[in-house]
């Protein structure tokens, strides 16, 4: 039963969601274990509430799709009603260790930021598949999850920790808008939703994926803000740059590269095919999610562990929960 709980919690991503808040801390000067664990808690309890709570508002339009068979509330091995219980008890969980964590640094303000953060990702599950663009909404939800873990650490935000607000809201509005319009372009469609994707032109019939040049335009653009904003430490902030400085500035450009290659390929496939989606998108996932603490080892080199534990986290669990690597089957 645990498995399905896992599954239902999307677990292959959510070190990536966990961590959000922990490099708002991090990008605001916070490098105490213990307060940077709590943030990682709050996170993946909050990615947790989100991801089960989708699952449930959505439940009728991914019935439409056999590939999801795997969601707990599609094969039912969860009941309704359960999986309601599982939800409510994550959201309590976050905001019990919301506001333990206040309590210990005398700091409650933060906690307005972390309840924007939950309403902006419920609003999201409940608008996401009624208007197009509602998006914005969780990556919003996202921007309010790391200026709570920054503002843990100090109310003074850095220039450094609005720029990591904006890389992770800008990473997630990618994932949602162009990688989730297109894996769920299929039930989407059949089921009458109204996405960005589907305004936009995206189709899918017997099989045959057509994805519009706006569409694809939209991709590179964001792909295009979010390297740009990327970089704009090592101008801004890290000046002037070391020899190890030029490294980082190496290995960023050439994992941008092969992102922009993955996305390439990602917004030409001419099939729908979910399992070649699941694994373009989850090899994506592994790159863009790895950029950012990779620019934070500007700071100090110990954040880089980050960038193994994201694909650790991603890896093991679709492993152990799917039988596969890079394709989860609940994606």
């Amino acid at each position: 039963m645990l498995r399905e709980y896992l599954k239902l919690s999307r677990s292959f991503n959510a070190a990536l969601t966990g961590a959000a808040p922990v490099l708002g801390g991090i990008a605001n000067g916070g490098y105490e274990i213990g307060h940077l664990f709590i943030l990682f808690l709050i996170g993946f309890l909050g990615h947790s509430y989100g991801f089960a709570l989708n699952d449930i508002i959505d439940l009728k339009i991914d019935q439409f799709s056999k590939e999801l068979s795997d969601r707990p509330l599609v094969s039912k091995n969860i009941s309704l009603t359960r999986a309601k219980i599982f939800t409510f008890a994550n959201l309590l969980g976050a905001i019990v260790l919301a506001i333990c964590l206040a309590l210990y640094t005398t700091s409650y303000f933060p906690l307005i930021f972390l309840f924007i953060s939950a309403g902006l990702i419920t609003l999201y599950d409940f608008m996401s598949k009624k208007y197009p663009g509602m998006d914005i909404f969780v990556a919003s939800g996202i921007f309010a999850l790391i200026l709570y873990g920054a503002m843990t650490v100090s109310q003074d935000i850095t220039l450094l920790a609005w720029i990591v607000c904006l890389l992770g809201s800008i990473q997630v509005l990618f994932m949602q808008l162009i990688a989730g319009g297109l894996k769920d372009i299929d039930h989407d469609s059949k089921a009458g939703a109204n996405t960005l994707a589907i305004q936009l032109g995206v189709k899918e019939n017997k099989k045959k994926l057509t994805i519009p040049p706006s569409f694809k335009a939209l991709a590179y653009g964001i792909q295009g803000i979010d390297i740009c904003i990327l970089f704009l430490p090592f101008i801004l902030v890290f000046s002037p740059l070391s020899f190890f400085n030029y490294i980082q500035i190496l290995v960023l450009f050439l994992l941008c590269l092969l992102m922009l290659w993955i996305s390439k390929k990602l917004v030409n496939l001419k099939q729908f095919d979910r399992d070649t989606l699941r694994k373009y998108i989850g090899s994506h996932y592994l790159i863009n999610y790895s950029l950012v603490p990779l620019m934070l080892m500007a700071l100090t080199p110990w954040v880089g562990l980050l960038v193994f534990f994201f694909p650790a986290g991603f890896l093991l669990s679709n492993l152990v929960l799917h039988g596969t690597l890079l394709h989860p089957k609940t994606m």
